[in-house]
C-alpha cells in the first residue's frame, strides 16, 4: 500500500519505519525543515552536541524506545547518570532523590516524610490504574499526603496545567507519572538528535520518503484512498495516518463524523515556552532539576543541563533550561528572548547571588501551543480512537497516550501500536 504520514516527529518516524519494514510504500510531510518534533535540537557554533529545544530525558523503563534504539543500532549511545533532582526549601535547592534524601530534607515534618513516602511507595507497587479515573489527583494526594502534597506534588500539579485546569486532572496521571520515574536518566550521546537521525536513517531504509518544509492542508477522501494536499500538489495514497494536534486534525479531515470531530474539539492542552540560557559560569552546585512553585516564582521548571551532561560537549558553556506550562493563547508564547528572559532572570539571582548579566553568553527561545495534553475524570472514555471513522484514516497524538503522560517513549510506543492497527485491519479485510 501507499501509506501518507502526517508528521514527521517520533511517531510519524517509529510507524514510518515498521510500515516500511512490513512492505508498504511510506510518505511523510512534515511541515518543519527538520523531523523530530518536540524532540528536536539545535546546534551553536561553539558546541560539538545539539541540545533539545525543550529539555528531555529518558528513564530507565522506557523500554519502547529504549528496545527501538536497539534496532536501530545506537543502543551503546545511550549512556545512564545520577543527577540530582532537588526539592528547594527556602530558597535552597535539597536533594530529593531517595529515601536517605527526603528523610533528610528539611522541609517536611518527620510525618509529612512518612505519608510521602508511604504513598509515593503504594502508587509505584499498585499496577491498575482505573480505579484512579474517577478521583482527581489534587483530591488523592491531599487525601493521603497531608502537608506534603502542598509542597510537593502540589507546585507541580498546579504549574503544568495552571489554575483553570490542575482540579480536574485524575489521579491517574500523577500515578503514571510517578510510577514511571526511575533514580538514573539516559540521555543520548550526541543528545537526541542521535536517536531522530536514526529513526530517519531506519526509516529511510525502509523506503521510506520524507518531504520536509511541506505542511499538509487538507486530506480528502477518495474511492479507495485519500488525497493528501500540500503547496506543491496533491498526491494519492491507500491509507492516512494524522500524527498532529487534535485540533488540525479537525481542520484537516472535517468530513470526520461530528461525534469524532466533537472528542477531538474536547481534548484540552496546555502550551510551553522554553527559554535555553548558555552562561559562562555553573549556576546551581548540583542540582540538575528544580520544580518551582510558580505562586512565588515566574516560571515551573529551572534544569541545569550540564549538572547531568559534561559541559565540554558545548564549548563549556553552562546551560540553563527555563521552562513553563502556558494556556495555548498566553501571551508569554509570542514573546521575544530578550523579553522573557527580563521576567525570569531573577530566578538566577535568587539561587546564586553571584549571577549577574555579564555570565549570560547568548540565549535560544522555544515556544508551542500544543505541548501538554490535559486529561480529566474517566479521560479513558473520551480519548479518540486510533482508526477513524473515516476509511483508511489513522490518528495518533500524544493526547492519546494516556495513561501516560507526554515523552518520547509514548510517542514510540503510540506509532507503534497505530502501525500494527493498520496492519491488522488490513489482514481482517
Amino acid at each position: 500500500m501507499k501509506i501518507a504520514i502526517v508528521g514527521a516527529g517520533y511517531t510519524a518516524l517509529t510507524a514510518a519505519y515498521h510500515l516500511g519494514r512490513a512492505g508498504h510504500e511510506v510518505t511523510l510531510y512534515e511541515a518543519l525543515p527538520h523531523a523530530g518534533g518536540l524532540a528536536a535540537g539545535f546546534k551553536d557554533e561553539a558546541w560539538d552536541w545539539p541540545l533539545e529545544k525543550f529539555y528531555h530525558h529518558l528513564f530507565t523503563g522506557d523500554e519502547s524506545i529504549i528496545n527501538l534504539s536497539a534496532q536501530l543500532g545506537i543502543a551503546d549511545k545511550l549512556s545512564r547518570y545520577s543527577p540530582s533532582t532537588d526539592l528547594i526549601y527556602e530558597d535552597k535547592p535539597y536533594p530529593f532523590d531517595g529515601p536517605m534524601a527526603v528523610l533528610r530534607y528539611p522541609g517536611f515534618s518527620f510525618m509529612e516524610k512518612a505519608r510521602s513516602g508511604l504513598s509515593v511507595a503504594y502508587l509505584k507497587a499498585r499496577r491498575d490504574w482505573r480505579p484512579f479515573e474517577s478521583i482527581t489527583a489534587d483530591t488523592w494526594m491531599a487525601r493521603w499526603m497531608g502537608g506534603a502534597y502542598d509542597k510537593q506534588f502540589g507546585p507541580l500539579l498546579r504549574g503544568k496545567f495552571g489554575e483553570a485546569n490542575y482540579r480536574e486532572v485524575p489521579m491517574t496521571w500523577m500515578w503514571a507519572r510517578i510510577s514511571a520515574r526511575t533514580p538514573k536518566l539516559i540521555y543520548p550521546d550526541g543528545g537526541f538528535q542521535t536517536i531522530t537521525d536514526a529513526m530517519v536513517r531506519g526509516a529511510t531504509a525502509q523506503g521510506a520518503t520524507l518531504h520536509l518544509a511541506t505542511p499538509v492542508q487538507g486530506l480528502r477522501q477518495v474511492q479507495g484512498g485519500w488525497v493528501v494536499v500540500t503547496r506543491q500538489g496533491e498526491a494519492r495514497h491507500d491509507r492516512v495516518i494524522a500524527t498532529v494536534s487534535p485540533a488540525l486534525l479537525t481542520r484537516l479531515a472535517p468530513s470526520l463524523p461530528d461525534s469524532y470531530l466533537a472528542a477531538l474539539r474536547e481534548l484540552k492542552h496546555m502550551g510551553a515556552v522554553v527559554l535555553t540560557v548558555a552562561l559562562k559560569y555553573q549556576l546551581l552546585e548540583r542540582s540538575y532539576w528544580l520544580n518551582l512553585d510558580k505562586r512565588q516564582m515566574p516560571m515551573l521548571a529551572l534544569v541545569e543541563h550540564t549538572n547531568m551532561v559534561d559541559p565540554k560537549h558545548y564549548g563549556g558553556d553552562r546551560l540553563i533550561y527555563l521552562g513553563d506550562y502556558l494556556p495555548p493563547n498566553h501571551p508569554y508564547l509570542g514573546y521575544e528572548a530578550e523579553q522573557l528572559y527580563d521576567i525570569y532572570e531573577p530566578v538566577l539571582k535568587r539561587f546564586n547571588p553571584d549571577y549577574d548579566r555579564s555570565w549570560l553568553r547568548k540565549m535560544w527561545l522555544s515556544s508551542t501551543s500544543y505541548a501538554q495534553p490535559v486529561p480529566t475524570l474517566h479521560h479513558a472514555t473520551r480519548l479518540p480512537t486510533l482508526k477513524t471513522p473515516l476509511d483508511g484514516l489513522y490518528f495518533a497524538s500524544m493526547s492519546q497516550v494516556y495513561p501516560w503522560d507526554r515523552g518520547t517513549n509514548y510517542a514510540v510506543e503510540i506509532g507503534e501500536r497505530v502501525a500494527q492497527t493498520l496492519l491488522n485491519e488490513e489482514r481482517e479485510r
